[in-house]
């Protein structure tokens, strides 16, 4: 082999080798590109990812949006601001019975299952109206939302009827249905349209249904049970007629038997 072709053959083989190097240093140069790109898309999704987070930590629940939306739909059969009074019973009565209950409250369900009855009747009779006040306290203390989730399907209840609202405010109290306080049943739409059933103006009412499941009257709970807060009362349940405590024998809670009912009654219809 002559030294010209071993010179030729060297210089070739350097080119060669240049060109090598160059093609890998362009797809180094692409790699670094490509890995930097990517590690800024891994961080603004990072950071969106952490946004959405906090949005949603920061967004306000159903039952928070409901208690501060300012167009209520109210139920029929009420009024007063956001339809928050509610009073059944004979215009002509001349005495009014408050009633402040919590739909998941236990003496509330006891006092319903042994008081109701006689209630009924006497609003029936024209003895007295009724002026009912919802209240949702116990989804704080407990946790959960039936509370406020019955008490909405409550105003579905009253939007049809005030006998309707009655005889499913019994159903949900009574021993059938009534569920421990701290079991939230009454958080599910389903368990409360099954209540419902129990109700012969609410079974397969087609506008109740939707009400319960679409929540039309949420944020009226909320308003009502704004309502019940505001009336400084403490506990559930209490009674007042036109103002004034109506108690058992203790002379401190609620009378939680027929015949002590009677007696407090009577003695507050003669006041």
């Amino acid at each position: 082999m002559s030294a010209r072709n071993s010179q030729s053959n060297k210089s070739a083989a350097r080119e060669r080798l240049r060109q090598e190097r160059e093609r890998e240093a362009k797809k180094a140069k692409v790699r670094r590109q490509v890995t930097v790109a990517l590690s800024a898309v891994a961080v603004l999704a990072l950071a969106g990812g952490i946004s959405y987070g906090v949005v949603q930590m920061n967004k306000p629940s159903h039952w928070e949006a409901a208690k501060n939306q300012k167009d209520v739909t109210a139920p029929k059969n009420t009024s007063g601001a956001d339809g928050t009074t509610v009073v059944l019973g004979k215009p002509t009565a001349k005495k009014t019975l408050e009633l402040y209950e919590d739909s998941r409250c236990p003496i509330c369900a006891t006092f319903e299952q042994q008081v109701g009855e006689s209630i009924d009747k006497d609003v029936a009779d024209g003895k007295y109206k009724v002026k009912y006040v919802g209240a949702t306290f116990i989804d704080n203390g407990a946790g959960g939302e039936g509370s406020k989730n019955a008490l909405s399907a409550l105003g579905a209840a009253l939007d049809v009827s005030p006998e309707a609202f009655l005889a499913y405010k019994s159903a949900l109290y009574s021993a059938q249905f009534h569920p421990e306080e701290t079991d939230d049943k009454f958080a599910k739409d389903s368990y409360l349209l099954e209540v419902a059933d129990s109700v012969p103006a609410l079974k397969g009412n087609a506008a109740f249904k939707k009400s319960v499941e679409g929540g039309t009257f949420d944020a009226w709970a909320m308003k009502m049970s704004a309502a019940f807060d505001d009336s400084g009362v403490e506990g559930t349940p209490t009674l007042k007629m036109d103002g004034k405590a109506v108690t058992g024998s203790n002379g401190k809670n609620a009378p939680l038997t027929a015949e002590e009912f009677r007696t407090a009654i009577d003695k507050a219809l003669k006041a």
